[in-house]
């Protein structure tokens, strides 16, 4: 709970800090939902002409989401087309989308998590968790339909990590429609290298089956899975159905087909893994994962090698290149804190290699500079943005500060901790 008056709103004057409610004009018990409606000069003058970190005092939990989707919908007026907000963890991240949803409506809202495994593990993340992943990027891309402000939320976790270059989304995009030529062997081949499943029946993002002339398939991003109707090497209709009753439903007249691995099995892509792979471990010899990828099959955990599929890897940055950045309270503390932890499980993984390597199943671990940005990078990062540090605490005295108006409301602990009391 967060609580706001005109005398925590306005900042003091023996304080010089600005404040988005200056001189409290806006405050006041009937006016507060109006508190930072109120110039734009704060905003601008903090956050958009000047790179670095600023300081966003009285932004507690639930009263940020009403500050930081007001400052998304400022941006692009003022040259930043969107807002990146890095937050702790997925739970921060899932509360942050449902309050920006209630108090900002009119702000498209992205989510982009992090993989749901470790560092350096033996298993791949959740095919759902990736998909969502590749939609938010691929929407980055594409064109907008209209200039409708944006706020991208990220964890910790996820805006450390590398991920697949741009251009390798756009050469993995298939737009299909109604009358189009496209052979059945083309679909399944395309879906197949880009990380589809096959199954007998379609029920989870990601799958895909094939039926004689009908193919099912689960695109990432899709509220229901498709069922692709051929009439010999043309697509006749294409309709959404239920992947309970797998009851057919609405037609469509088109949709996209996107990755739902962020590992492309493709001809290039896999001589590129197996040419990166012996030039940095050697020889091979009995290696199961380096087996799979040269025959072009799935293997658990190999998105954990992903630079050696791709020139390159970017990061979300990359994606939004004009953004500005703010991070949540204690943001900085979770990144030092994921630095820590990717440095113990490297150690981990090349202590144990060579005890693995006796039993044949060997894990040679990638450097984590290959996988995810290291510190310096991080920081470099962060400091060439326009953006701030969100606090629940009052602004400080002096420096780049402002101050967002809300405070911690009371949590009642005390009064919790005693038997018998009712709230």
């Amino acid at each position: 709970m967060t609580t706001t008056s005109p005398r925590c709103s306005a900042a003091s004057p023996k304080q010089p800090r600005e404040s988005l409610d200056p001189g409290g004009a806006l405050g006041g018990e009937q006016q507060r939902p109006a508190l930072l409606i109120g110039p734009l000069l704060n905003l601008q003058r903090l956050l958009l002409p000047r790179l670095g970190r600023s300081v966003i005092g009285g932004a507690p939990e639930g009263y940020d989401a009403l500050l930081l989707g007001r400052l998304a919908a400022a941006l692009p007026a003022v040259r930043h087309a969107e807002l990146l907000h890095v937050v702790r963890d997925d739970a921060r991240m899932a509360q942050l989308a449902d309050g920006l949803r209630f108090f900002a409506p009119s702000v498209e809202v992205l989510t982009f998590p992090a993989w749901d495994c470790l560092p350096y593990d033996r298993v791949s993340p959740h095919r759902d968790l990736v998909s969502k992943r590749i939609d938010t990027l691929t929407q980055l891309l594409a064109p907008r339909p209209d200039a409708r402000p944006r706020l991208v939320i990220a964890t910790v976790a996820a805006i450390l990590q590398r991920v697949p270059p741009r251009a390798a989304y756009g050469e993995a995009i298939l737009a299909i429609s109604r009358g189009q030529a496209l052979s059945p062997a083309a679909l399944i081949e395309f879906v197949a290298h880009n990380g589809y499943i096959r199954a007998e029946t379609v029920r989870e993002s990601g799958e895909f089956a094939v039926r004689g002339g009908i193919i099912d398939l689960f695109p990432p991003g899709a509220s229901a899975p498709l069922r692709v109707d051929f009439f010999g090497d043309e697509i006749e209709e294409s309709r959404s159905f239920d992947p309970m009753s797998q009851r057919s439903a609405g037609r469509l007249d088109g949709f996209v087909l996107k990755p739902v691995s962020e590992v492309t099995l493709d001809p290039a892509s896999i001589n590129r893994f197996r040419t990166g792979y012996r030039e940095r471990f050697g020889a091979v010899g009995e290696d199961p994962l380096y087996e799979a990828i040269s025959a072009g099959r799935l293997y658990a955990g190999m998105e954990h090698w992903l630079p050696l599929f791709f020139p390159g890897l970017e990061t979300l940055f990359d994606y939004l290149p004009d953004s500005a950045v703010t991070i949540d309270h204690q943001g900085e503390e979770a990144a030092s804190a994921r630095f820590e932890l990717i440095a113990d499980f490297y150690r981990a993984r090349t202590d144990l290699q060579r005890a693995e390597a006796a039993s044949g199943a060997a894990y040679r671990p990638l450097p984590p500079e290959l996988l995810y940005l290291v510190p310096d990078e991080w920081s470099g990062r962060v400091e060439g943005r326009a953006g701030g540090v969100l606090s629940p605490f009052g602004a400080p005295e002096g420096g780049r500060a402002v101050d967002g108006g809300g405070r911690p409301g009371r949590t009642f602990g005390p009064e919790r901790a005693q038997p018998g009391t009712s709230l």
